[in-house]
């Protein structure tokens, strides 16, 4: 994946902190900014996957009795008892 810059404008006092805490890290301010903003989305995404795994246990035995078809043949019945090791 190719990276791609973006700008940003941070007051003085704001940038003058932000570069003391990245150098403190041993980073540029490019990089703490981008590692923050990582940090951000991973999180993001992790309570979304979190969030939607507990609809999922909760509301599974309704959409059963609802649609009552298997979605999936071939597939054994009741939950995987342990993942891929490549899974997300």
């Amino acid at each position: 994946m190719a990276n791609k810059q973006t700008n940003i404008r941070l007051d003085e006092a704001v940038k003058a902190a932000a570069e003391e805490r990245a150098k403190r890290r041993g980073l540029s301010l490019q990089g703490y900014v981008a590692d923050l903003i990582e940090q951000d989305v991973n999180e993001s995404r992790a309570a979304f996957m979190a969030g939607a795994a507990t609809f999922l246990a909760a509301y599974t035995d309704r959409f059963e009795a609802e649609f009552g078809e298997d979605r999936y043949p071939g597939l054994p019945a009741g939950p995987a008892r342990t993942a891929p090791r490549n899974a997300a």
